[in-house]
């Protein structure tokens, strides 16, 4: 097998990242379709090899990012992290990307969320986790509520796309606020 099961939720888990994804993450980062929501359509098309890149920086920075793998098939799906993690402040940013669409809204994106929120605060020791989302990325900011993320603050007009101005969403949630469903019963 290929992936591996570093954390399991109900319908995906999360495993290591590998050189082996520079394709698949191409594919992905090159689609409108995926890289409008997140905000990264304006970047010149990307290559296997920028991604390889990518991910060797990802690896050799010991960054917390994973695939997001479906439990029932192993296929890879997405990719999800947390970074600028401060452990002084015990304080980090969160993302995701589903880059497969056909897994878009059938709670792949918030399995996989709440699997990495577990991870920063019941493994990392975490006490906030932040992100930033655009206005008009609904399915997005429904997840994140969904998960236990509240809005913090907006960043107004900040994103401007098929000249309509977009308001940044600031959420974040704190520890105490966030049950865990995975970490907690593997110790118990």
């Amino acid at each position: 097998m290929r992936f591996h099961k570093k954390l399991v939720g109900k319908k995906c888990y999360l495993s290591s990242i590998s050189l082996d994804d520079a394709e698949k993450w191409t594919e992905w980062f090159n689609d409108l379709e995926v890289t409008i929501p997140l905000g990264d359509e304006a970047y010149l098309p990307t290559s296997v090899d920028n991604q390889k890149a990518t991910i060797a920086e990802l690896l050799k920075n010991n960054s917390y990012f994973f695939n997001i793998v479906v439990l029932k098939s192993d296929e890879l799906i997405g990719r999800v992290g947390l970074f600028q993690v401060n452990k002084t402040d015990r304080c980090a940013m969160f993302g995701i990307v589903i880059g497969e669409k056909n897994y878009w809204n059938k709670g792949y994106g918030q399995d996989a969320t709440k699997l990495m929120v577990d991870y920063g605060f019941n493994l990392l020791n975490l006490h906030n986790i932040m992100l930033g989302v655009f206005a008009y990325n609904i399915r997005a900011t429904k997840c994140y509520e969904k998960v236990g993320f509240k809005e913090i603050g907006r960043r107004r007009q900040a994103r401007i796309i098929g000249g309509k101005k977009y308001d940044v969403i600031l959420m974040d949630i704190l520890a105490d606020e966030f049950t865990s469903v995975y970490v907690k019963k593997l110790i118990e």
